[in-house]
């Protein structure tokens, strides 16, 4: 069959889901503060995808068959935090609960270990000039 009808449903849905999902809705606009601050909205998303169809068979050969389908879409937007900007320094604010885990708490520490890792880097650098 060449007009396949659940691939057709399941192309338009993905085509409005991708609509929602762009950069913008991740990474929201900056927000400048009078005194310098430059706040930048940092948000989580999860989708979730799914479908089905059946097509029936028709009662002579040839004839046209009935088809029955539907899909589902559900997406969750949850705000994780902000990126602080001042004086050129880049800080994370989370807004959600701490970690509960300890795989959680390593990834929360990952950008701290970053910096204190180039920092050192530097140091090393600069101590050898």
């Amino acid at each position: 069959m060449d007009n396949n009808p659940i691939g057709t449903l399941m192309q338009n849905t993905m085509e409005s889901v991708k609509n929602i999902l762009k950069v913008d809705t991740v990474v929201g606009d900056p927000i400048y503060t009078p005194d310098g601050i430059t706040l930048v909205p940092i948000s989580r998303i999860s989708v979730g995808f799914g479908g089905g169809g059946v097509e029936f068979s028709g009662k002579k050969p040839g004839d046209e068959r009935p088809y029955g389908g539907g899909n589902a879409t559900g997406v969750k937007i949850d705000p994780i935090g902000f990126l602080v900007i001042k004086d050129g320094v880049v800080r994370m604010i989370n807004v959600t609960p701490p970690a509960s885990n300890t795989v959680d708490r390593i990834i929360d520490l990952v950008p701290q270990v970053i910096d204190r890792v180039d920092a050192f880097i530097a140091k090393q650098k600069n101590d050898k000039v």
